[in-house]
C-alpha cells in the first residue's frame, strides 16, 4: 500500500503529517509528502480539485484513491496500523480520544478561522475587528481547556504512546501564537508542545513543514 499525503505548512495537516511519520518509523511503510501552497491558491488547481472539491488539506491519496476530512484520515490510519497505538485500544478510552480529537477539530479549529481569516463573515472593517477580537478571547479559552487536560498528560494525552490529539494540541497552541496568545502565559502547555517537538517523528513533521514550534511575536512597544 502506497500513502501520499497532501498538507499545508502550519495547517491541521500537521496531525497525520506526524502520524504518518510515526507509522513509517514503526513499520516502515511507504509515504510520501506533497505540500499545498494554501496562500498560492494550490488548492483550487484543477488536478487538486479532482481530487478533493472541498479544496481544503489534509488529503490522504490511498493506492492513489483520494481520502479527505481529518477525522477520517486519522481513524483510517489507525484501522491500518493499530499496532502503533495513534488510538488507544481500549473501546472507552478509545471513544474520549476521538471526542477530544473531534472537538478540536470541529471547535477549537473554527474558533481560530474567526481570527484568522475574519473577512469571510463579514465585509466591513470593523465588524472584522469585532469577529477577530471575539475569536481570540474565545480561542485562549479553549487553549485553557486543552491545558487542564495536559496536566494530567502521562506522558501524553493518552498515556505512553503519541496520539493523534497530542498532534493537534501542539497545531493549536502553534496557532495561538498567531491569535496574540503568548505560550508563556500557558506554561504547562507550552512545556508540553516543547517536549514533543523532540519527538523524532514531530521533528521531522516540523523540520518538512518549515515551520517554528514558536510563532508568537510580542506586540511592537
Amino acid at each position: 500500500m502506497s500513502l501520499t499525503l497532501y498538507y499545508a505548512p502550519g495547517a491541521c495537516s500537521f496531525v497525520p503529517h506526524v502520524a504518518l511519520e510515526t507509522i513509517r518509523a514503526a513499520t516502515g511503510a511507504a509515504v510520501a509528502f506533497r505540500p499545498v501552497k494554501i496562500h498560492k491558491g494550490e488548492q483550487q488547481a484543477p488536478e487538486y480539485l479532482a481530487m478533493n472539491p472541498n479544496a481544503q488539506v489534509p488529503l490522504l491519496l490511498v493506492d492513489d484513491k483520494p481520502l479527505s476530512q481529518l477525522i477520517a484520515i486519522c481513524e483510517y490510519l489507525d484501522a491500518c496500523y493499530p499496532e502503533v497505538g495513534l488510538l488507544p485500544r481500549d473501546p472507552w478510552t478509545r471513544a474520549q480520544a476521538l471526542s477530544m480529537l473531534a472537538w478540536m477539530n470541529n471547535t477549537a479549529h473554527p474558533t481560530f478561522s474567526h481570527v484568522f481569516m475574519p473577512h469571510r463573515y463579514a465585509d466591513d472593517p470593523h465588524a472584522q475587528a469585532c469577529i477577530k477580537e471575539a475569536g481570540a478571547k474565545a480561542f485562549r479559552g479553549q487553549l485553557e481547556r486543552i491545558q487542564g487536560w495536559l496536566d494530567c498528560a502521562n506522558p501524553w494525552l493518552f498515556g505512553e504512546r503519541l496520539s493523534f490529539a497530542d498532534a493537534y494540541a501542539l497545531t493549536l497552541l502553534r496557532w495561538g501564537g498567531m491569535a496574540g496568545i503568548d505560550p508563556a502565559s500557558l506554561p504547562a502547555y507550552r512545556a508540553f508542545s516543547t517536549r514533543l517537538a523532540q519527538v523524532p517523528a514531530v521533528a521531522a513533521a516540523l523540520a518538512r513543514e518549515g515551520i517554528p514550534l514558536d510563532s508568537y511575536k510580542p506586540p511592537k512597544a
